[in-house]
């Protein structure tokens, strides 16, 4: 930078307009969204409807799909952990992750209370595929783009159910094939305040598009899958399990020196157990829906 343009730079009311923003308060400052991210939008009614395509893995990865497992919880201060688990790295040292120990251990306690405190922080499974939006009535900008999908276990299920069919009069399909796959119909319903997709279905299959070069164009408009679960996406075991400590009993470390922080909420055990109607897990899309919203 030339010094002169440093002086038309150097404006005050710039660097005040930074140090109010920096001051707001937490709950006023715009929270990050990831435009890669689609997400469904329901109608007044509490219903949702998208025509999505599943796109073939990119070139260099494996699998059109990846899987991520995370935390998200509320500690008996009312601070909140939101983090991904180390579980997704695997079985061995690097997949050791803290809450993980500590809700086995309170499930090893034998006792009921800790045992419902252990299915409220269980690790939360997600999937990301790449999608093409095939219609999105509430947003039809969406429309003819590619975006990250987040999706639970049900999803998946429909995904698995599709390539392995249960009866003899149904044919296979690879719903990732750009020219053999088959679009989705995303049904969303409310029901006992949670997201149902039970209505979800494939359609026949059919070519995502008729035109080679507008499908080779999607291709090369796809988003890596593998950064997901790069390790650098992941905080090591001691700084969760700093963040663990805090959210548990309301101190935080900073500059070597322990901070009590005031509780925001009164002690509160949930003893409602997480798993959803009929012993269904609460799928991952509503979930953080949910909190997305709380």
């Amino acid at each position: 930078m030339s010094l002169d343009k440093l002086k038309s730079t150097n404006n005050l009311d710039k660097l005040l307009n930074a140090v109010k923003e920096d001051n707001k308060d937490p709950s006023e400052k715009k929270s990050y969204v990831d435009e890669r991210l689609w997400k469904p939008e329901l109608d007044t009614s509490g219903n949702g409807y998208a025509v999505l395509r599943f796109l073939p893995a990119i070139e260099g990865e494996d699998l059109p799909w990846v899987k991520l497992f995370s935390h998200a919880f509320q500690g008996p201060t009312g601070q909140w952990f939101i983090e991904n688990s180390r579980t997704t790295l695997g079985r061995g040292p690097d997949g050791k992750d803290p809450v993980s120990e500590y809700n086995s251990s309170l499930w090893n306690s034998g006792v009921e209370t800790d045992k419902e405190i252990a299915r409220k922080q269980k690790r939360k499974l997600s999937y990301y595929s790449n999608i093409y939006v095939v219609s999105d009535s509430k947003n039809p900008h969406n429309e003819g783009k590619v975006f990250l999908f987040r999706y639970g276990k049900k999803i998946f299920d429909k995904l698995m159910a599709a390539m392995q069919p249960e009866f003899e009069d149904e044919s296979p399909i690879n719903p990732f094939d750009f020219w053999k796959g088959a679009n989705f119909k995303l049904k969303i319903r409310k029901v006992d305040g949670y997201w149902n997709y039970d209505k979800s279905e494939f359609e026949a299959p059919s070519a995502i598009l008729d035109d080679d070069s507008a499908i080779e164009r999607i291709w090369k408009e796809q988003y890596p899958l593998a950064d997901f679960t790069a390790p650098s996406n992941f905080k090591s075991y001691d700084e969760l399990k700093t963040r663990l400590d805090a959210v548990l009993s309301g101190k935080q470390v900073v500059s070597n020196q322990t901070v009590e922080d005031e509780p925001i909420a009164s002690p509160k055990v949930d003893t409602k157990p997480v798993e959803g109607k009929q012993g269904e897990e609460e799928d991952t899309m509503d979930y953080f829906n949910k909190l997305a919203n709380a």
